[in-house]
């Protein structure tokens, strides 16, 4: 198992809702919060390694040792948005782009614990932001969606680049082409569920403003 970088296919991949929570499902729930610690994330989606269920792991402190901030939400859905907020948000399936996104300042979700028990959650600021973010990658959209006219336009050149470097890892072989990805997805949707993999080594932080990491979700 490992992040998968845009544009894989996965990343545009409406996922399914998990049907019951067994071993397999708590494996990838476990790695999912490994590979977002190790790269320094805030959250990360099962389509971002590649799954096709809707599973996400967050923790707003980005910091393993406070596990008490720590959660792992199946089948999660936002029942209400109140506000709005506009911040910088970055993306580890989107490295070095960062841009301001506008969001609803609190949200309420309502999701399944590993334990199968039904929760609702309210919060607002940087855990609604996370939280938005994740539950987009589920429904197969990316924050570039969110973002306005303007910071499309800056934004072109990282995107040509991953898109550039993504076609050729496919061309030396690297990455599966796109109909091997989906006929894989369709799989596991159907069933076939492989084990977890070792991650990659993660890159180091990127600054964002006033010299602080920004948000990477």
């Amino acid at each position: 198992m490992k992040i998968v970088k845009y544009p894989h296919p996965a990343l545009r991949h409406k996922s399914r809702d998990l049907t019951m929570i067994d071993k397999q499902v708590r494996l990838y729930a476990a790695r999912m919060l490994e590979l977002m610690y190790e790269a320094r994330g805030l959250g990360l989606a099962a389509n971002q390694v590649a799954l096709p269920f809707r599973l996400l792991v967050m923790n707003s402190t980005a910091d393993a040792q406070q596990r008490e901030h720590e959660h792992v939400l199946i089948n999660p859905q936002i029942l209400d948005r109140k506000g709005s907020m506009e911040g910088e948000e970055g993306c580890l399936s989107l490295p070095d782009l960062y841009q301001k996104v506008r969001r609803a300042r609190t949200v309420t979700v309502q999701a399944y614990n590993l334990e199968g028990h039904a929760l609702e959650i309210t919060c607002s600021d940087l855990p609604s932001r996370i939280l938005q973010h994740e539950i987009d990658h589920l429904d197969g959209v990316l924050f570039i969606d969110k973002m306005g006219t303007i910071a499309k336009l800056s934004s072109r050149g990282i995107l040509r680049a991953l898109e550039s470097d993504y076609r050729r890892a496919q061309e030396r072989g690297e990455i599966p082409p796109d109909a091997e990805i989906l006929r894989m997805l369709a799989a596991l949707e159907a069933g076939a569920v492989p084990p977890p993999e070792p991650p990659e080594s993660p890159p180091p932080p990127a600054q964002g403003e006033n010299g602080q990491p920004p948000p990477i979700l």
